[in-house]
């Protein structure tokens, strides 16, 4: 039977679990022996004598989060436009005049001050994003930074708040399948659902993009779980929930967190990631392949293709040559290798253990930065984030009149915000404007640029109105009185 891979993208909510002491575990009373007991080997008995995990969930409470989206269009995890293996919660696609879609996810704090770690198919195409803590209050919040490939993002409280409980981000590397794990979430509206389920499986590649390293589990975790955590037996977060196998119980799939805190520095600095690159196609090294290349090695990295001026061509790297180590760290698959590479500094030099036609040798070569090749990139031009924060306040789209586009429309001005798209129910569309219209003026001051208008709807108070002066193709103009939420 074909089953399908589906993100947690309907109802998202979260939970998190704050470290709970080892010596509380150990303290648990354990449970009286059964009568066949004595026929059971020592680690079985031990086992059998599981403590109760209420205290571990009690101790965290507080620190779980549910993350509530305003959202545009039907977004979707990073990848399931072109894999139909996915599904979407969301479904359809964006239109102009297409309404805001409300969600719930989850997420949990990491930073006292309101830092909050999720899916990034949480938060894509996020209007608004509300963060509700267990005690009953709500921040707004919005994104501080977006990594699509491998479905991370991160949130911030907007207010000032400080000593918000925090959870901390555990060591995903020394899982090993068969270990406990608790998902804490909101699966189809059930606040603070806790499931207990073993590692099913590590660094499973579910072609949900290039980074692919998921931890596979069978603890119970549905829709409504997206962007919460995967814990371990000490409290700490060893995976954030992700995607299920659409049809299937008891498949579901988390990022490891030693992946997350590998990203999180970038993406609260810079909002995006930038990763290292070789410029090359590989393939896993097989047992078969490597008795036809008559290698000492059956794990590694072939390097099938080469690209031209990349840096490993610039290094001398070539076609069929076996990548098994990369700055002393064993190669032992093409996923592994690429998941390394991204992970370095773009411009640091490594060193490559290579097999070129039987022979051993180390190669150098300076990574470069690679290329936005899914076109998912989350960095912006300087002032165009503040401006689309800002003009998503509104419900509004806008981008800088340019001459080529006035004169082809036949606007009068050279000069405006030309707004692009409106959010039906927004203040933009309870204001009259629609996407076509340029506007010149607010609060009677010229509007030279889209970053002009933003600035005016960021330094609004809220429930202030700004008078626009707008223009239309042809040169009509008139009066809009846009209310500031």
């Amino acid at each position: 039977m074909n089953r399908s891979l589906v993100p947690f993208r309907r109802t998202l909510v979260a939970a998190l679990l704050l470290a709970l002491p080892q010596a509380t575990l150990a303290q648990a009373p354990a449970a009286a022996p059964s009568a066949q007991a004595g026929n059971l080997q020592p680690a079985t008995r031990e086992a059998q004598a599981l403590p109760s995990l209420a205290p571990l969930v009690e101790s965290v409470k507080t620190a779980v989060v549910n993350v509530d989206v305003q959202a545009r269009g039907g977004g979707g995890m990073r990848g399931s436009e072109d894999n139909p293996l996915f599904d979407r919660f969301f479904g359809g696609g964006r239109g102009q005049r297409e309404p805001l879609r409300q969600g719930a996810g989850s997420g949990f704090i990491i930073e006292p001050s309101g830092i909050v770690l999720t899916n990034n198919h949480v938060v894509e195409d996020a209007v608004s994003i509300t963060v509700r803590l267990d005690d009953g209050r709500s921040f707004a919040a919005s994104v501080v930074g977006r990594d699509p490939l491998t479905d991370v993002a991160l949130v911030k409280i907007k207010d000032k708040v400080d000593g918000l409980p925090t959870v901390k981000l555990g060591d995903s590397d020394a899982l090993r399948v068969g270990d406990w794990v608790v998902a804490i979430g909101n699966p189809f509206g059930l606040a603070s659902s806790v499931s207990l389920g073993i590692v099913s499986a590590r660094a499973r590649d579910i072609g949900a993009g290039p980074y692919d390293e998921f931890l596979q589990t069978d603890a119970a975790i549905n829709p409504g779980n997206s962007g919460g955590p995967l814990f371990n037996m000490r409290g700490e977060v060893v995976g954030i929930n992700t995607a299920i196998v659409g049809g299937g119980t008891g498949i579901g799939f988390a990022v490891p967190s030693n992946l997350v805190k590998a990203l999180v520095p970038q993406l609260e600095k810079e909002g995006s990631v930038t990763r290292a690159w070789l410029g090359v196609g590989i393939q896993d090294l097989t047992r078969d392949l490597a008795g036809a290349l008559k290698l000492p090695v059956t794990e590694g990295a072939i390097l099938t293709q080469i690209n031209p001026n990349s840096p490993a061509s610039k290094a001398g790297l070539k076609a069929d040559d076996v990548v098994t180590a990369i700055d002393g760290q064993p190669v032992t698959s093409g996923g592994q290798f690429t998941r390394t590479v991204a992970l370095k500094r773009p411009g640091s030099v490594s060193t490559l253990t290579v097999f070129r036609e039987g022979k051993k040798q180390d190669v150098k070569v300076t990574l470069g930065t690679r290329p936005d090749l899914e076109g998912v990139t989350n960095k912006k031009p300087q002032g165009e984030e503040e401006q689309q924060e800002s003009s998503r306040r509104v419900g509004v789209s806008l981008k800088t009149l340019d001459a080529r586009t006035a004169q082809q429309a036949g606007f009068n001005d050279r000069q405006g915000a030309l707004v692009t798209d409106v959010m039906p129910g927004s203040p933009a569309d309870r204001a009259q404007l629609e996407a076509g219209m340029v506007v010149v003026e607010a609060n009677r001051k010229p509007v030279k640029s889209a970053q002009d208008l933003a600035e005016a709807i960021r330094s609004a108070s809220s429930g202030s109105t700004l008078l626009l002066r707008v223009a239309t193709p042809g040169g009509a103009r008139y009066l809009r009185a846009l209310r500031v939420p």
